[in-house]
């Protein structure tokens, strides 16, 4: 079975991505990164991708912040889908993705959330959970739909709030859970096991 052709587009310093290549050179997964994108000119992801020979793109979006213009996304669902990408991974993806994107790839974007949703959608999860007050918090890897974090859940992972959290040690321990979640997830993909 051919491996599976991603593309991850991510805004940050990329340890989702990083954990998705270690599985990947441990021989865990039969994924290939065909395309790496950030908003961020300077994001660790396309570093990690640069370093690997993974091709690379800036998203340059001037006119908003949370989302991209319709021409932008437009051109961005060009570039996905002359890489021969199959599934688009967000990896701290920090914008909504609208209809360009989702039309050009039913069903075949996913993302990760530091939250065991539909609790706390939106940013800065785990500090949401603290204040919450809740005992249990953890990760979510779901399909992207059109709302902000509420496509169909596929996998979860659960963390414990400790006593004596603090956004920074509960953050830390989440995304441990996320570097062990979305390689699971993403072999479940390449298994064809998910459509």
């Amino acid at each position: 079975m051919p491996h599976l052709k991603i593309a991850v587009l991510g805004s940050g310093k990329g340890s989702n991505f990083r954990a998705i290549l270690s599985a990947i050179m441990a021989g865990h997964l039969r994924v290939t990164p065909v395309l790496a994108a950030s908003d961020v000119a300077d994001a660790g992801i396309l570093n990690l991708a640069e370093n690997l020979g993974i091709p690379t793109t800036v998203i340059n979006e001037p006119k908003f912040r949370t989302r991209l213009s319709e021409e932008v996304e437009s051109k961005l669902v060009e570039e996905l889908q002359a890489s021969g990408a199959e599934l688009i991974v967000l990896a701290g993806y920090m914008r909504l993705v609208k209809s360009p994107l989702l039309e050009a790839f039913p069903r075949r974007i996913i993302n990760i959330h530091p939250s065991l949703l539909p609790s706390f959608p939106g940013l800065e999860a785990w500090r949401q959970a603290l204040t919450a007050g809740v005992k249990m918090t953890g990760c979510t890897v779901h399909f992207v739909d059109s709302g902000m974090d509420t496509g169909e859940i596929i996998g979860q992972s659960e963390v414990s709030i400790l006593p004596g959290d603090t956004p920074e040690t509960l953050h830390a321990r989440i995304q441990e859970a996320e570097h062990e979640l979305y390689p699971e997830v993403l072999a479940r993909f390449a298994r064809r096991e998910l459509p």
